[in-house]
């Protein structure tokens, strides 16, 4: 019986190694035209005339949903905030008086530090999520009307 699963397992490995040398073949192949099928086949059938399906144009009310539904999905996890949205921030806030130029510095880091100080959060130099939950209310600033 040993013997008999030995020599099967030879055939079967030697069976899948022959397919290894069909790769050339495999990039010579033309591509199939409705001739060479006739060829292959016998005469070419062809399909009945078809009627084109008639379309209509749907409106909803709730065309935002529609458009909603087309839009990609958010990343799976808390949101990371860039550096520019992290100075812009921390600027609209108060805090950061450098210029905004995407590179978190040893400027940025203090303003986050005040900021976080300033705010009750732990005072670590990171915009982590809690820190971001306070701060990204300062990324696009309410303007005032001007009294006259």
């Amino acid at each position: 019986m040993k013997k008999f699963l030995s020599l099967a397992a030879v055939v079967l490995v030697l069976a899948a190694l022959s397919g290894c040398g069909k790769k050339a073949e495999m990039e010579e192949l033309q591509p199939i035209t409705m001739e060479s099928l006739g060829a292959v086949g016998g005469p070419i059938q062809t399909a009945p005339e078809m009627k084109p399906a008639e379309t209509k144009m749907v409106t909803t009310v709730n065309a935002p949903v529609a458009a909603k539904e087309a839009l990609p999905l958010p990343p799976a996890g808390p949101y990371k905030p860039g550096a520019i949205e992290i100075q812009t921030a921390l600027k609209n806030a108060g805090f950061y008086v450098g210029n905004i130029d995407g590179k978190i510095g040893p400027k940025s880091k203090k303003a986050i530090e005040d900021f976080q100080k300033a705010n009750g959060l732990k005072i670590d130099g990171k915009v982590g999520p809690r820190t971001w939950e306070v701060l990204v209310k300062y990324l696009n600033p309410v303007i005032e009307p001007v009294k006259r």
